[in-house]
């Protein structure tokens, strides 16, 4: 396709820039040059209609019994779509509890939504302390001072849970990494 069109690009300056006539070898080297690129624009736009027409040929689906053996995927066990099922559920209603926390005059359900999303890929340090039975996860701070504002009581809000992480005595901490206005809620520095 891009061959096509670089010719009939050339093809067309040539036109409207002939070679004059008076130079009888330079016109006649000209019109040759002219012709060849003709013959080859035909060659390549009688390629592209054959390949147009065999793509109209071919089906645009494929069906089950067509595939081979190791490129059809299996269905879950009924077993295991619940298992799935009920994480995303869980995950879910996670999701809602937290943006309740978020939700203010500034958030509404959406946004807070968002933002916690945002948050949930977001990197973290992870900074274990055994000898103060404390585990640190430090967020990356958020692209807005709002956004940072609002992830600090939500991280307020958490920290006063104080949940152990899970098979463990490490108190988890989280604390938001830095950001413009490194001052939490209440005026207060959010770094220890």
């Amino acid at each position: 396709m891009s061959k096509l069109r670089y010719r009939q690009a050339r093809f067309t300056a040539m036109t409207m820039h002939p070679e004059a006539a008076d130079n009888q070898a330079r016109y006649h080297k000209w019109l040759k040059k002219k012709a060849d690129l003709f013959e080859q624009i035909e060659h390549f736009e009688h390629q592209l209609q054959a390949v147009k027409a065999k793509l109209k040929q071919t089906p645009k689906h494929i069906s089950w019994a067509e595939l081979q053996d190791q490129d059809k995927f299996h269905r879950l066990l009924p077993g295991r779509k619940r298992l799935i099922d009920t994480v995303r559920m869980i995950a879910y209603r996670a999701e809602t509890a937290m943006a309740g926390l978020l939700m203010g005059p500034a958030l509404d359900s959406a946004a807070a939504r968002g933002l916690l999303q945002d948050l949930f890929v977001t990197e973290a340090d992870i900074l274990p302390e055994p000898e103060n039975q404390l585990l640190r996860i430090r967020v990356h701070g958020a692209s807005t001072p709002a956004a940072n504002r609002a992830l600090v009581q939500l991280i307020e809000q958490l920290n006063e849970a104080e949940v152990l992480y899970p098979g463990t005595d490490l108190r988890l901490n989280y604390e938001l990494g830095a950001w413009n206005g490194q001052r939490g809620h209440g005026g207060h520095s959010i770094f220890p």
